[in-house]
Protein backbone atom coordinates (compact mmCIF):
# COMPACT_ATOMS: atom_id res chain seq x y z
CA UNK A 1 0.00 0.00 0.00
CA UNK A 2 1.41 3.36 -1.00
CA UNK A 3 0.68 6.66 0.69
CA UNK A 4 -0.43 9.54 -1.44
CA UNK A 5 0.81 12.96 -0.40
CA UNK A 6 -1.82 15.64 -0.66
CA UNK A 7 -0.66 19.23 -0.92
CA UNK A 8 -2.87 21.61 1.09
CA UNK A 9 -4.40 24.42 -0.91
CA UNK A 10 -3.07 27.62 0.56
CA UNK A 11 -4.00 31.04 -0.65
CA UNK A 12 -0.90 33.24 -0.65
CA UNK A 13 -1.21 36.22 1.67
CA UNK A 14 1.10 39.19 1.97
CA UNK A 15 0.42 39.32 5.72
CA UNK A 16 -0.54 36.13 7.55
CA UNK A 17 -4.24 36.12 8.49
CA UNK A 18 -5.08 39.24 6.50
CA UNK A 19 -7.33 39.10 3.46
CA UNK A 20 -8.56 41.89 1.18
CA UNK A 21 -12.11 43.11 1.80
CA UNK A 22 -13.00 42.28 -1.82
CA UNK A 23 -12.07 38.61 -1.29
CA UNK A 24 -13.87 37.81 1.97
CA UNK A 25 -15.00 39.32 5.24
CA UNK A 26 -12.57 38.58 8.06
CA UNK A 27 -13.03 39.27 11.77
CA UNK A 28 -10.47 41.67 13.20
CA UNK A 29 -11.75 42.05 16.77
CA UNK A 30 -14.76 41.05 18.87
CA UNK A 31 -15.90 42.70 22.11
CA UNK A 32 -18.88 42.21 24.38
CA UNK A 33 -20.81 44.96 26.17
CA UNK A 34 -20.42 45.38 29.93
CA UNK A 35 -23.18 45.19 32.55
CA UNK A 36 -23.60 48.94 32.06
CA UNK A 37 -25.63 48.06 28.96
CA UNK A 38 -28.64 47.93 31.29
CA UNK A 39 -30.02 50.82 33.37
CA UNK A 40 -29.79 48.81 36.57
CA UNK A 41 -26.18 47.97 35.70
CA UNK A 42 -25.35 51.69 35.43
CA UNK A 43 -27.10 52.31 38.77
CA UNK A 44 -25.01 49.56 40.35
CA UNK A 45 -21.88 51.07 38.78
CA UNK A 46 -22.65 54.39 40.47
CA UNK A 47 -23.12 52.62 43.81
CA UNK A 48 -19.92 50.57 43.41
CA UNK A 49 -17.95 53.78 42.82
CA UNK A 50 -18.77 55.15 46.31
CA UNK A 51 -15.39 55.60 48.01
CA UNK A 52 -16.61 56.42 51.54
CA UNK A 53 -14.96 55.71 53.95
CA UNK A 54 -11.72 55.49 52.00
CA UNK A 55 -9.74 53.27 54.38
CA UNK A 56 -7.55 50.85 52.44
CA UNK A 57 -10.07 48.65 50.56
CA UNK A 58 -12.89 49.18 53.09
CA UNK A 59 -15.37 51.24 51.15
CA UNK A 60 -19.14 51.35 51.03
CA UNK A 61 -19.00 50.69 47.26
CA UNK A 62 -17.12 47.42 47.80
CA UNK A 63 -19.68 46.28 50.38
CA UNK A 64 -22.52 47.11 47.96
CA UNK A 65 -20.71 45.14 45.23
CA UNK A 66 -20.59 42.06 47.44
CA UNK A 67 -24.24 42.38 48.45
CA UNK A 68 -25.44 42.92 44.88
CA UNK A 69 -23.91 39.75 43.39
CA UNK A 70 -27.39 38.15 43.11
CA UNK A 71 -28.45 41.10 40.92
CA UNK A 72 -25.24 41.60 38.92
CA UNK A 73 -24.74 37.94 37.99
CA UNK A 74 -28.07 37.60 36.12
CA UNK A 75 -27.28 40.87 34.28
CA UNK A 76 -24.03 39.36 33.08
CA UNK A 77 -25.77 36.22 31.83
CA UNK A 78 -28.53 38.25 30.12
CA UNK A 79 -25.98 39.95 27.91
CA UNK A 80 -23.87 36.84 27.26
CA UNK A 81 -26.40 34.02 26.90
CA UNK A 82 -27.66 33.79 23.33
CA UNK A 83 -31.42 33.34 23.96
CA UNK A 84 -34.15 32.18 26.30
CA UNK A 85 -36.85 31.03 23.84
CA UNK A 86 -39.43 30.24 26.55
CA UNK A 87 -39.37 33.86 27.72
CA UNK A 88 -39.10 35.31 24.24
CA UNK A 89 -35.75 36.84 25.20
CA UNK A 90 -33.26 37.46 22.42
CA UNK A 91 -30.05 38.26 24.29
CA UNK A 92 -26.42 37.60 23.67
CA UNK A 93 -24.95 40.83 22.36
CA UNK A 94 -21.53 41.11 20.80
CA UNK A 95 -19.80 43.75 18.72
CA UNK A 96 -17.59 42.53 15.88
CA UNK A 97 -15.18 44.51 13.71
CA UNK A 98 -14.37 43.00 10.31
CA UNK A 99 -12.32 44.19 7.38
CA UNK A 100 -15.56 45.61 5.86
CA UNK A 101 -17.83 46.82 8.68
CA UNK A 102 -18.69 47.05 12.38
CA UNK A 103 -21.53 44.72 13.41
CA UNK A 104 -23.93 44.27 16.32
CA UNK A 105 -24.79 40.58 16.55
CA UNK A 106 -27.37 38.93 18.81
CA UNK A 107 -29.01 35.68 19.61
CA UNK A 108 -28.22 32.01 19.33
CA UNK A 109 -26.97 32.25 15.73
CA UNK A 110 -25.29 35.65 16.15
CA UNK A 111 -27.70 37.22 13.67
CA UNK A 112 -26.66 40.66 12.48
CA UNK A 113 -28.93 43.22 14.11
CA UNK A 114 -27.30 46.30 12.61
CA UNK A 115 -24.00 47.36 11.08
CA UNK A 116 -22.05 50.26 9.64
CA UNK A 117 -19.62 50.01 6.73
CA UNK A 118 -16.06 51.17 7.38
CA UNK A 119 -16.43 54.01 4.86
CA UNK A 120 -19.57 55.39 6.56
CA UNK A 121 -17.70 57.16 9.38
CA UNK A 122 -14.60 59.30 9.73
CA UNK A 123 -14.39 59.76 13.52
CA UNK A 124 -15.43 57.93 16.67
CA UNK A 125 -16.26 59.63 19.97
CA UNK A 126 -16.47 57.94 23.36
CA UNK A 127 -19.39 58.93 25.60
CA UNK A 128 -19.14 57.69 29.18
CA UNK A 129 -22.57 57.78 30.84
CA UNK A 130 -22.98 57.93 34.62
CA UNK A 131 -22.37 54.47 36.05
CA UNK A 132 -20.18 53.29 33.17
CA UNK A 133 -16.86 54.56 34.55
CA UNK A 134 -16.70 51.86 37.25
CA UNK A 135 -17.04 49.18 34.56
CA UNK A 136 -14.41 50.91 32.37
CA UNK A 137 -16.96 51.08 29.57
CA UNK A 138 -18.52 53.70 27.34
CA UNK A 139 -20.61 54.26 24.23
CA UNK A 140 -18.82 54.53 20.88
CA UNK A 141 -20.41 57.14 18.61
CA UNK A 142 -19.44 56.75 14.94
CA UNK A 143 -19.69 60.02 13.00
CA UNK A 144 -19.47 61.07 9.38
CA UNK A 145 -18.72 64.78 9.62
CA UNK A 146 -21.00 66.01 12.41
CA UNK A 147 -23.69 63.37 11.80
CA UNK A 148 -23.96 60.32 14.03
CA UNK A 149 -24.16 57.24 11.79
CA UNK A 150 -23.89 54.44 14.33
CA UNK A 151 -23.66 53.80 18.08
CA UNK A 152 -22.33 50.90 20.15
CA UNK A 153 -23.53 50.97 23.76
CA UNK A 154 -21.54 49.99 26.85
CA UNK A 155 -18.39 48.78 25.07
CA UNK A 156 -15.94 47.29 27.58
CA UNK A 157 -12.61 49.12 27.38
CA UNK A 158 -13.80 51.41 24.58
CA UNK A 159 -10.47 53.08 23.72
CA UNK A 160 -8.69 50.00 22.28
CA UNK A 161 -11.79 49.07 20.24
CA UNK A 162 -12.13 52.68 19.02
CA UNK A 163 -8.47 52.73 17.99
CA UNK A 164 -8.76 49.41 16.14
CA UNK A 165 -11.95 50.56 14.35
CA UNK A 166 -10.20 53.75 13.18
CA UNK A 167 -7.18 51.79 11.93
CA UNK A 168 -9.47 49.42 10.02
CA UNK A 169 -11.36 52.43 8.61
CA UNK A 170 -8.18 54.11 7.38
CA UNK A 171 -6.92 50.88 5.83
CA UNK A 172 -10.25 50.20 4.10
CA UNK A 173 -10.68 53.74 2.78
CA UNK A 174 -7.01 53.90 1.72
CA UNK A 175 -7.33 50.64 -0.21
CA UNK A 176 -10.51 51.91 -1.92
CA UNK A 177 -8.77 55.14 -2.94
CA UNK A 178 -5.69 53.27 -4.24
CA UNK A 179 -7.93 50.90 -6.21
CA UNK A 180 -9.82 53.83 -7.71
CA UNK A 181 -6.53 55.49 -8.78
CA UNK A 182 -5.34 52.26 -10.42
CA UNK A 183 -8.52 51.97 -12.46
CA UNK A 184 -8.03 55.46 -13.91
Amino acid sequence: MTAIAVEPTVTPQAICGVSPAETRETTIMTVWPSNSLFGIGRLLGDLYAIRFPDIYFFRLGNLIALMSIPIALPLYFLKVLPAIPMLGFQGGWRYRLTNRRVLVERGLTWAIEKHVDLDRFDSIDIDIKPGQAWYTSGDLIFKLGNTETFRLEAVSYPEPFRSTCLKAHFGYVGAQQASAKQKK
